[in-house]
């Protein structure tokens, strides 16, 4: 089974390179679904405040690689489901530390680690405008999340990273387009 993880900053553009893979047959886990699901499950709404917490807790409470593992669980019981595909292809989106990606690296014959870059300041504008139920709205606080995802590791991830592709200055159609070539490329490879 290949894996291709995907990290980056909020608003760099993972859930645009998400959406191409999807395009492509590729199954597609988000991280942060794993910490949505925590939320929901203590009652709390799904807001910026409630979603860190939750995120530094389960980091806190059990280690950076939390969130890696219960990942894996899901695609293991998924597995357990059906027989195991050795050239199937994952993405995981939204890794954010090292131990994050040492677990993949463990558990995939493949893994890929995808680093998306885009300057605070376009990522700050796209973070204004899309407006989803966990972002919050003035740039303190978006530069306060940025600290918080940096505190997880995200920025050694990204040193990490065997490709990078830098979202800027681009339509998101074009960036969309970038990636689906991209994610072609990864395929060829490895088929």
């Amino acid at each position: 089974m290949i894996g291709i993880g995907v990290t980056g900053l909020p608003g760099a553009g993972k859930s645009i390179f998400s959406s191409a893979a999807r395009e492509l047959g590729i199954r597609v886990i988000k991280m942060g679904d794993i910490v949505f699901s925590e939320t929901r499950k203590r009652g709390l709404p799904l807001t910026y405040e409630n979603v860190g917490r939750i995120a530094v807790e389960l980091r806190a409470k059990y280690g950076r690689g939390i969130i890696a593992d219960k990942v894996i669980d899901l695609i293991r019981s998924n597995i357990a489901k059906k027989s195991r595909n050795k050239n199937e292809i994952l993405v995981i989106e939204g890794i954010r530390s090292p131990e994050e990606v040492e677990r993949f690296r463990n558990f995939f014959d493949l893994f890929i680690l995808v680093a998306i870059h885009a300057p605070p300041k376009i990522r700050y504008e796209r973070l204004l405008k899309r407006k989803r139920s966990d972002d919050v709205l003035n740039i303190s606080k978006l530069i306060e999340r940025d600290k918080r995802e940096l505190k997880f590791g995200v920025g050694e991830v990204i040193a990490l990273a065997d490709e990078i592709l830098v979202n800027k200055d681009k339509s998101i159609e074009d960036f969309y387009n970038e990636c689906i070539e991209f994610i072609k490329k990864i395929i060829s490879r490895v088929s």
